[in-house]
């Protein structure tokens, strides 16, 4: 998305605990701020945030635009998400106040050609190339011992490995 959209930076946000995600086993919030900051390492253009660790749990994304819009007055934010999840934004808590002060920008995604492609105004579909890895697929791997070499920077892989996450 960083470099194939208008943007000069895409903000990395880390969910504490995401409203559709509640139960779902996650490694702890620090452990993911820092393999996201070991992917993005050297990247200008990437920055890792940790807004929401102080915010309620579980995290809205409309709250966190109506944070982020505060801490930092005059920057233009652009919502980013795969396309696998547009098909659920209007069941988001202020979907309808999300697609009226920011625009969408979406990533495609590899099988879901069966959706029906949004007419929105604030909605675009960004041509980008597919990449059809998935953070699901690198943890199934790391569990089964198979090789993340080439699906993640080889920082995050050391990291991963040397911490232990989702071994039997």
């Amino acid at each position: 998305m960083a470099t194939h959209t208008d943007l000069e930076e895409v903000w990395l946000v880390v969910s504490p605990q995401s409203p559709f995600k509640v139960g779902q086993e996650l490694l702890p919030e620090q452990d993911r701020l820092r393999l996201v900051e070991l992917a993005i390492a050297g990247n200008t253009r990437l920055r890792a945030l940790d807004v929401e660790f102080t915010m309620p749990k579980p995290s809205y994304t409309a709250d966190t635009l109506r944070e982020l819009r505060g801490r930092y007055p005059g920057t233009r934010f652009v919502l980013l998400m795969g396309e696998d999840n547009l098909a659920g934004l209007p069941r988001w808590k202020h979907a309808d106040q999300i697609l009226a002060e920011h625009e969408v920008y979406v990533y495609p995604r590899p099988g879901v050609a069966d959706y029906e492609p949004s007419t929105h105004p604030a909605v675009r579909i960004v041509k980008a190339p597919l990449l059809d890895i998935s953070a699901t697929f690198i943890r199934d791997c790391v569990r089964a011992g198979n090789s993340i070499r080439y699906l993640v920077p080889e920082a995050v892989e050391q990291h991963i490995q040397a911490a232990g996450y989702w071994r039997q």
